[in-house]
C-alpha cells in the first residue's frame, strides 16, 4: 500500500511536467529504454528493431515497448502461454512467439510459473527454482514448453540482424548468449540482466557476462545495476 501511494504521488507530481512535454516516458525496469534510445539517437537510428527474450508483460518493466510506440517492431519471445496472449493483444505489429530459448539440442522443458504477481521469475532454470523454494518463495505450477535456439529464432523470425536484444530470462541470460553466433549475428547493442541473487552473499553482479562480451567485441555503455547494456566497440 504504501509504494502503490508513493506512486500515485509521483504521478500527481510529475503531471505538470507532463503537460509542459518535459517529462520522458520509460517502461524499462530501470530506465534501460531511455539509455537505449539516446544510444540509437546518438548513431542515427531512430527506429531500432529488436529481439525480446524473457519479455514477460508487454508494457510494464518492458525493455522494447517504448521503442514499439514509436513505430519500430519486432520479435517477443514468451513461454508463459497467458502472457504470449497479452503480447499478441497489446503489441500486433510485432511477432510473438510461445516458446523458450534453448542452450543445447533440448526440443522442450520444464517451465516453473510463478504467482502472477511474480511472473517476472518465472524460469527453465532448476537453479533459480531451488534457490526461490530456500527462500519460501515456491512455484506454483510447471509446465512442459518447446525450446528453440536464438539463432534459429532470429534466422526465422528477423528480417536482419536485431539492432537490439534484450535478454532476461532468471539465471540462463549467459547460458543463451554463449549460443548466440556472434560471427553471423552482431547486434549493436545488447541488455543483459546483470543482478543475480546467491545462496549465501545475497545479490551480486556477474563480470562473467561482461568478460565474455569484451572478447566478442563489446563494451559496457551504462549500468543500472539490475542491468548492464553492452554496446559494439
Amino acid at each position: 500500500m504504501q509504494n502503490r501511494i508513493a506512486r500515485i504521488v509521483s504521478k500527481v507530481k510529475s503531471f505538470p511536467w507532463i503537460l509542459k512535454g518535459y517529462a520522458r516516458p520509460s517502461y524499462s525496469q530501470v530506465g534501460e529504454d531511455r539509455i537505449l534510445h539516446y544510444y540509437f539517437n546518438s548513431i542515427g537510428i531512430d527506429q531500432p528493431s529488436y529481439l525480446d527474450v524473457g519479455t514477460n508483460h508487454p508494457i510494464h518493466g518492458s525493455n522494447t515497448y517504448f521503442f514499439y510506440l514509436k513505430g519500430s517492431s519486432g520479435v517477443c519471445i514468451e513461454p508463459h502461454p497467458d502472457i504470449y496472449k497479452q503480447i499478441k493483444s497489446k503489441r500486433p505489429r510485432d511477432i510473438s512467439v510461445n516458446t523458450g530459448i534453448g542452450i543445447s539440442n533440448t526440443a522442450e522443458a520444464d517451465y516453473f510459473i510463478f504467482p502472477k504477481k511474480q511472473s517476472g521469475w518465472n524460469t527453465f532454470s532448476k537453479e533459480e527454482v531451488d534457490y526461490r523454494k530456500a527462500n519460501n518463495q515456491p512455484y506454483e505450477r510447471v509446465i512442459k514448453m518447446p525450446l528453440k535456439n536464438i539463432n534459429d529464432v532470429i534466422a526465422t523470425y528477423c528480417k536482419t540482424t536485431p539492432d537490439f536484444i534484450s535478454i532476461d530470462v532468471e539465471g540462463l541470460d549467459f547460458d543463451i548468449i554463449k549460443t548466440l553466433n556472434f560471427e553471423k549475428y552482431t547486434p549493436k547493442a545488447l541488455v543483459i540482466e546483470t543482478l543475480r541473487m546467491g545462496e549465501t552473499q545475497g545479490s551480486y553482479k556477474r563480470t562473467d557476462i561482461s568478460e565474455f562480451l569484451k572478447n566478442k567485441g563489446y563494451i559496457v555503455y551504462a549500468d543500472t545495476y539490475v542491468n548492464t547494456i553492452f554496446i559494439q566497440s
